[in-house]
């Protein structure tokens, strides 16, 4: 899949060198068009995160792929997550000493290297053979945060232990209460300093792209899925000894009651992931909830149509800096980080980009993007003249959201 802006300039090339009258293309503009068609055979050649896409398509299976690559509906939410940072502008300063970039912060009781947060994503071996295993390593390699998710393909004592450290834990709650409990006694027992329920598919999701993408692969897949009566959940490990019928795609009746309840039965600390509107921002205040994560899936939640980091001011001011706020969907850039903690943001989410490495090169493709993501946010707090984190100012972005 090729970035947008990208395949702009190559139709706006193909539309010259189809016209009769323009001519023949000039030897630069082919050249052009070879580079913006070239499909990276190794981590190193990428320039940018947005490379590892193309090569992560042409390794997938076609299923896979429109898994990894789905929205809901008309996917029109996914691009509103790219162009709400598009519309946003950063303000650049000068003549300021920024020789040193400090990126460590402390999120809920732990010191952190820097704001890039792994995020959880379910059944990774469908990426690569080694899955949440590579992208743990590259997590330890590079140090990053990463969050596990419950339908992960691999364990999380596993995962903790290819990680080198504890990761935080994201629940898709079954609807047993005796198997939530379970699986956070597990996930305490391995380490886990924080819990993240994630509430933004309770109803369920219409994923258009990832039917047609099932439909259109001709693989004999019954070996991998069982499509009998929770057979889903028996290769996720964080179901083993469980009650494998457990719907965790249709918890339409939860509500805040639940998460009271969740609160009680954990000695972890609580973080919402799906939260977009002030109202729900600031019930999370009033319920003592521990950090929110303002976040759409991706994209593939609902179709809303408006990107998370336009769901981002409102959450900030509804909780007041009474906890932390991470913001996830569309971050491809160094500068959308950059955008992003200027409206307040403790800390930032990626999901794609990091899966885009692992299918196309495995651990080596994951540490790849969290490398270029880095150095792509030092480069941009340079510009807007910010040597921490708490020192990017609110008045570096304008523009959109940012005003």
């Amino acid at each position: 899949m090729v970035p947008t802006s990208a395949w702009n300039r190559r139709a706006f090339l193909q539309f010259l060198a189809a016209s009769p009258l323009a001519g023949p293309l000039p030897e630069a503009a082919r050249r052009l068009l070879r580079l913006q068609d070239r499909l990276i055979t190794s981590p190193g050649q990428a320039v940018n995160v947005l490379e590892f896409e193309a090569a992560a398509r042409q390794a997938l299976p076609t299923a896979h792929w429109a898994y990894l690559a789905t929205g809901v509906d008309d996917d029109a939410t996914i691009r509103a997550n790219r162009n709400g940072y598009a519309r946003l502008q950063l303000r650049s300063r000068r003549l300021v000493d920024v020789s040193h970039v400090d990126l460590s912060l402390d999120l809920l009781g732990q010191r952190l290297d820097n704001p890039i947060i792994v995020c959880p994503c379910g059944s990774q071996r469908a990426f690569h053979p080694e899955g949440e295993l590579a992208t743990a390593r590259a997590a330890k390699a590079r140090n990053h945060l990463q969050i596990l998710s419950t339908v992960a393909t691999t364990s999380i004592e596993d995962v903790t232990a290819a990680r080198g450290a504890p990761v935080w834990f994201q629940l898709y709650p079954p609807k047993h209460w005796e198997s939530v409990r379970t699986m956070l006694g597990r996930a305490e027992a391995a380490g886990s300093p924080v819990v993240v329920l994630t509430v933004d598919l309770n109803p369920g999701s219409n994923r258009e792209t990832l039917l047609k993408g099932v439909a259109a692969d001709t693989r004999d897949c019954t070996m991998c899925h069982d499509s009998s009566p929770g057979g889903a959940l028996r290769r996720k490990p964080m179901y083993d000894g469980l009650n494998t019928t457990d719907d965790i795609e249709d918890r339409a009746e939860m509500t805040w009651e639940f998460v009271r309840r969740l609160r009680n039965a954990t000695r972890m600390k609580l973080v919402i992931k799906g939260i977009v509107s002030r109202e729900d921002a600031a019930l999370c205040r009033k319920e003592g909830v521990d950090g929110i994560i303002v976040s759409n899936h991706g994209g593939r939640a609902d179709e809303t149509g408006r990107g998370t980091i336009e769901s981002l001011p409102e959450v900030v001011e509804a909780v007041g800096g009474a906890m932390p706020v991470i913001v996830d969907g569309g971050i491809r850039r160094g500068t959308d980080i950059v955008k992003a903690l200027a409206l307040g943001a403790t800390a930032v989410g990626i999901g794609r980009p990091y899966l885009w490495g692992l299918a196309a090169f495995g651990q080596p493709g994951v540490e790849r993007v969290l490398e270029l993501l880095r150095a792509e946010l030092v480069l941009a707090m340079q510009h807007v003249g910010a040597t921490t984190l708490r020192g990017i100012p609110r008045e570096a972005v304008v523009g959109g959201s940012g005003r």
